[in-house]
């Protein structure tokens, strides 16, 4: 999760080049400036973020929460009459 700045044009292509690298990363926008990667193990999710420090913008906050998959299944997403494309079931595999 992230708070960039985007005042300046310097800050806005900062913030774009950040996003576009999570997105070439296979990260998935659960919500605006919140992304989500799964990793198949800890090893794993310690070289997503040892990547991702190496790309960090030089302005702005970034927060990286690391949950299990089971910690992840567990969230109740809660919504009133907002329209969404979030997929809203327990099924590992989407085909859109």
């Amino acid at each position: 999760m992230f708070d960039l700045p985007t005042e300046t044009a310097k800050q806005r292509r900062a913030y774009s080049k950040f996003v576009k690298y999570l997105k070439g990363q296979g990260f998935l926008m659960f919500q605006e400036s919140i992304y989500m990667k799964l990793s198949i193990n800890e090893s794993a999710s310690k070289g997503v973020m040892a990547a991702v420090k190496q790309n960090l913008p030089p302005d702005g906050f970034v927060a990286v929460l690391t949950i299990t998959e089971n910690q992840f299944a567990g969230i109740e997403i809660l919504l009133g009459d907002f329209q969404t494309d979030v997929v809203h079931d327990d099924s590992r595999v989407v085909e859109l």
